[in-house]
């Protein structure tokens, strides 16, 4: 059974990389990337990871990521097996935060440069109490801070028009889970409705979880890059 906690859950994992882990990922990248790879896969970049129901891809970037980032999806074989691994490790941690966990999704490698970031957004959890595949948080993982800005944030809020009184079936209980898909910045409601956050700047390899009904973020970077894998932690009934 998956508790309504867990998808609300923001914890850390400090040491899911190791030093030489961190340093093979990074040199996986940078070969990966290679000449072109930063125009490739950000300028010239036409889908996103995002949707946002009724809107384009276009669209979606827009809203999302205004000034763009750089992602790659899948990453290497080198970098998947090493995450792989990391995600295997952890796992007895990650249970702790996360009962439910039974697999991690496919990673990806996202980087941001100045003026790049990533505007507060939930990603949700499965609408459909029958759905085989459940989504319980999303999990990220820095390689290298930004010289200048570039943190992680969370949000969390009172207001009610987040959240429902609601009840599945078959013992998935999403209570008070927020209301609508669009819990992003195309809705003017979530736009405005008042917030407070919370920023972090964890060691490159430490892991964080953050439940897939967390509003969460990028701040803008200033200076440098920020580079980090993401992913998304799920129950496979």
């Amino acid at each position: 059974m998956i508790h309504i906690a867990e998808t609300l859950t923001v914890s850390s994992i400090e040491n899911f990389l190791t030093p030489d882990e961190i340093t093979t990922l990074t040199a996986a990248m940078d070969y990966d990337l290679g000449d072109d790879g930063i125009r490739r896969f950000d300028t010239e970049r036409t889908t996103t990871l995002h949707s946002i129901p009724g809107h384009t891809s276009e669209q979606a970037m827009t809203v999302y990521e205004p000034a763009g980032r750089l992602e790659i999806h899948p990453p290497p074989e080198t970098a998947a097996k090493i995450l792989a691994h990391a995600v295997e490790r952890a796992m007895p941690a990650l249970r702790r935060a996360l009962p439910a966990l039974t697999s991690c999704r496919e990673w990806m490698y996202v980087e941001y440069a100045p003026g790049q970031h990533i505007t507060p957004h939930v990603d949700g959890i499965a609408p459909n109490p029958t759905d085989p595949i459940r989504q319980l948080a999303g999990i990220s993982v820095v390689l290298d801070h930004a010289e200048d800005g570039g943190e992680f944030f969370v949000e969390t809020t009172s207001h009610p028009a987040l959240w429902s009184d609601q009840h599945g079936g078959d013992g998935y209980h999403p209570a008070m889970a927020f209301t609508h898909d669009g819990a992003d910045h195309s809705a003017e409601w979530f736009r405005t409705m008042p917030r407070t956050r919370w920023n972090v700047r964890p060691t490159p390899g430490t892991a964080l979880l953050y439940g897939s009904q967390v509003t969460h973020g990028t701040e803008p970077v200033r200076a440098g890059r920020e580079r980090k894998f993401i992913s998304w932690l799920i129950n496979e009934a």
